[in-house]
């Protein structure tokens, strides 16, 4: 029954799917006739507009031209005297503005029609000497003081646009000066367009277009009266003037132009446009053929689905528990690797720790000379102090023995602040990390070190640009860090003849500190594993100091690099968040 059931919906597929196909076809039939039309149309407008811009532009400047040329004097000069030698100076002076302009041909005709000069005076074609009285532009400029033109040169056999300016002086016609504009630049342009781009004058007749086989032929018939006008005015030659047959693959478009009676016409071939709008359709349809075609075989699956289905599930329930399982061992895998993870860590942590404590201790070894001499000075002023005040007890001087009484809890506030920050510094456990007055921080440092410096003759310059600043860091350690900096920087400068060591703190985002010395500098060879342990220039050294001054740096989330010594030896820079 099922089976049965599953055919009649196949039957039935196909012949849905055959019926929405046959729709689909009739349907993108007509839609793609109407786009390629409406886009042909479309293009034949846009092209219209572009094209009878270009024409525009090129007529707007040219009719300038013999307005200027009437007001100039030689144009007059040459009317008026009508001697060789003006004529042949305006030849000149015409031939360079036809050059800087691009016009075909300027020329100068007197009152009786004669032309006295002209800018292809060179040329076997020159017009010079010619007589033009018949041709409509000159009757139509002595008479309405300008006219406009478009004909096939009588002499030259080109077409052009003829612009003609009657030039006057003391209320007297002198003669005409023409502006012939050839369009070949132009004409060219529209070529590169698919579409056929025409003007038609007045008459109806083709005087400049894309496909020159189509140039003096008329855009529809032509009555007998005016073809006689045009041949009376030979405005086109011995053109036959026969109508167009363009056939209806066109879509047409077209443009008034400032040309009298003229219009610019497009004829736009609709077969690209058709061409792509059947490629589109076709594309849709094959879509569709596709579509239906994978709806039909998808229900024929339908059944081997659902039986493949329940298989899968079952097996996917069991490959689920096989991996569940393996997931588990896996996981136990991973905490014991994890726990020894963390065991490693903690181990090296503590060994690293009991590296810096032993470093401490031993830079404790070497300062303690130094501390004990800063003990020695306050220890022996307090046994003066109380000496003198045990005399000024028995002289009942009571005010001069409690003054010396001050001075000895001073002094002791002082011993006990050296003898505090040597065992801080010899501490075991780090505090945590948290705000460190950075000035504490280096008159801490400068109670461990500062008298083995002066012991050694080392002139030590101590700089801090921001006395109130905070740091981020463990005071200990970063104690410890310039302990171990000032300590290398007295081992270098021994045996230079003015040993000098300097400490400068400034910056604001981060905090740097910098212990530069005039000692002979660090070695090339050691610069690039300067900062990895048991790497020392010194004989004696075990390479230590350094590597775990880096590594308390890095704690911090600061760092320690060489830099170069404003003194010319060895420079290190400590850098430090701020707090």
């Amino acid at each position: 029954m099922g089976h049965r059931l599953d055919r009649r919906r196949l039957i039935l597929a196909c012949v849905v799917g055959a019926l929405i196909l046959l729709a689909a076809a009739l349907g993108l039939s007509g839609w793609a006739a109407q786009s390629a039309d409406a886009q042909a149309e479309g293009d034949a407008r846009q092209n219209a507009r572009a094209h009878a811009s270009l024409l525009e532009s090129e007529l707007q400047k040219f009719r300038l031209l013999p307005r200027v040329l009437t007001e100039f004097p030689d144009v007059r000069a040459g009317l008026a005297d009508k001697s060789d030698a003006a004529s042949r100076r305006l030849d000149r002076e015409l031939e360079q503005l036809a050059a800087r302009t691009d016009a075909a041909v300027i020329y100068v005709i007197d009152a009786d029609g004669k032309t006295i000069a002209a800018s292809n005076w060179r040329a076997a074609t020159s017009f010079v000497g010619q007589d033009y009285r018949f041709r409509p532009y000159f009757r139509g400029a002595m008479a309405k003081g300008e006219a406009e033109l478009f004909a096939l040169g009588t002499v030259s056999g080109r077409p052009g646009l003829f612009l003609a300016r009657r030039v006057d002086a003391g209320g007297r016609a002198l003669g005409v000066i023409v502006v012939k504009v050839e369009f070949d630049k132009l004409e060219a342009k529209w070529a590169d367009s698919p579409a056929t781009t025409l003007v038609t004058d007045g008459a109806g007749i083709v005087v400049m277009t894309s496909r020159p086989g189509w140039r003096f032929r008329s855009f529809g018939p032509i009555s007998p009266t005016t073809q006689k006008q045009l041949q009376a005015t030979r405005s086109y030659g011995d053109a036959a003037l026969a109508p167009l047959t363009m056939g209806d693959g066109y879509a047409r478009a077209s443009e008034a132009v400032s040309l009298p009676g003229s219009r610019l016409r497009v004829l736009q071939p609709t077969a690209p446009a058709r061409s792509s709008a059947n490629a589109t359709a076709r594309v849709i349809f094959l879509i569709l053929l596709i579509l239906v075609g994978a709806a039909i075989v998808m229900l024929l699956r339908i059944v081997e689905r659902q039986a493949l289905r329940q298989a899968a599930h079952e097996a996917l329930e069991r490959e689920v528990a096989a991996r569940t399982q393996q997931l588990r061992e896996a996981n136990a895998e991973l905490q014991q690797a994890s726990e020894r993870q963390a065991e490693a860590d903690r181990r090296y942590r503590a060994a690293r720790e009991e590296l810096a404590q032993a470093s401490r201790l031993g830079s404790i070894g070497q300062i303690t000379a130094g501390v004990a001499h800063e003990i020695n000075q306050p220890v022996a002023a307090i046994r003066s102090f109380a000496e003198n005040a045990l005399a000024y007890l028995d002289r009942q001087q009571g005010d001069k023995a409690r003054g010396n009484l001050d001075h000895i809890v001073e002094l002791t506030a002082r011993v006990g602040a050296i003898t505090g920050e040597l065992r801080n510094f010899a501490r075991r456990a780090p505090a945590p990390l948290g705000p460190v007055p950075l000035q504490s921080a280096i008159d801490g440092t400068l109670l461990l070190i500062g008298d083995r410096l002066r012991a050694a003759g080392i002139a030590l310059d101590v700089t801090v640009e921001n006395p109130a600043a905070r740091v981020h860091a463990d005071r200990v350690r970063l104690e410890q860090v310039l302990v171990n900096l000032l300590q290398n920087a007295a081992d270098a400068v021994q045996g230079t003849a003015e040993p000098r060591v300097e400490l400068r703190a400034h910056g604001d985002g981060p905090i740097l500190i910098d212990v530069a010395d005039n000692g002979p500098g660090v070695p090339a060879e050691l610069v690039p594993q300067l900062f990895t342990p048991f790497v020392t220039g010194r004989p004696d050294g075990l390479g230590l100091g350094l590597a775990i001054a880096s590594d308390i740096m890095a704690e911090f989330g600061g760092s320690l690099t060489l830099v170069a010594s404003p003194l010319g030896g060895a420079g290190f820079r400590l850098s430090l968040r701020p707090a």
